[in-house]
Order: C-alpha cells, then sequence, then structure tokens
C-alpha cells in the first residue's frame, strides 16, 4: 500500500480488483457503497504487453485504489504464482501510485466456474473484490 496516498482502505470509493495471471488478468470494479463487484474482463496480455491495457482500464475506472489477489497452496504455503502476484502488486504501485490491497484467492477461478461465471478470470476478480469488501465490514 501506498501510505502517502491512502492508509485505510475505508477512505476510498472505488476499487479496481485483478486476478492476475501469467496469461489473463481477470478485472473486475466495485464500489465501498454498494460492496459488490462487476466483472469486466479479462486482459489477456503476458508480460510486458499487459500494461497498455491496464493504463487504459485505471484510466477508464479511475479507482481510488486496487485490489490483486494472490495465490497460494490450499496449505498456505507459497508457489512461483505467489511471488509473480506479488511483484504484479509493486509495480502496479510503482506505475500507478495508487494503493494497492492484497487478498488471499485460493480457490477464486474454481469458485467463478462453480457459479457459472462466463468469464471466470473476471468472475475470480468479482470474488477476490467481494472477499476483500467483506473484510472491510
Amino acid at each position: 500500500m501506498n501510505p502517502g496516498r491512502l492508509a485505510d482502505p475505508a477512505q476510498a470509493q472505488i476499487f479496481l480488483a485483478f486476478d492476475f495471471g501469467t496469461e489473463r488478468t481477470g478485472v473486475a470494479t466495485g464500489n465501498r457503497l454498494t460492496l459488490t463487484a462487476t466483472p469486466r474482463g479479462t486482459i489477456a496480455a503476458r508480460g510486458q504487453a499487459r500494461w497498455p491495457a491496464l493504463s487504459q482500464t485505471i484510466a477508464q475506472w479511475q479507482p481510488d485504489a486496487l485490489v490483486v489477489g494472490i495465490p497460494f497452496h490450499p496449505d498456505g504455503a507459497s508457489h512461483d504464482n505467489t511471488d509473480r502476484a506479488r511483484r504484479f502488486v509493486r509495480q502496479l504501485r510503482g506505475r500507478f501510485g495508487l494503493p494497492v490491497f492484497e487478498v488471499d484467492e485460493r480457490y477464486s477461478t474454481t469458485e467463478a466456474r462453480a457459479q457459472g461465471h462466463q468469464d471466470p478470470d473476471a468472475g475470480a476478480a468479482c470474488i477476490i473484490l467481494e472477499q476483500f469488501f467483506r473484510s472491510l465490514v
């Protein structure tokens, strides 16, 4: 989190959430007033190619803060994608100067599929954001 801009997530109104993946990144928006999330699609790009689309998405939605799902093994242990997602968090902070909150996202894509989301990556981003909202109450 960038403490200079926003130290408390309760001060934020508009959130943009990401289900980070090496091939695709699901996107969802939500706001603190309704505590709900809406899927906004998937950015299908790898590495540096994802940044123009991320920049456009952030410019479009003008969020106060970002939320990123951090994957773990079922037992809570870290793995390679945990490190990749945390690197993504650091890059978001550095590039956009927004606070970024991390959420344990174990099983979010599985849950999105079970809920029937047509785009499971965007659905997972919704689940991540809704989980974050639950932590605020």
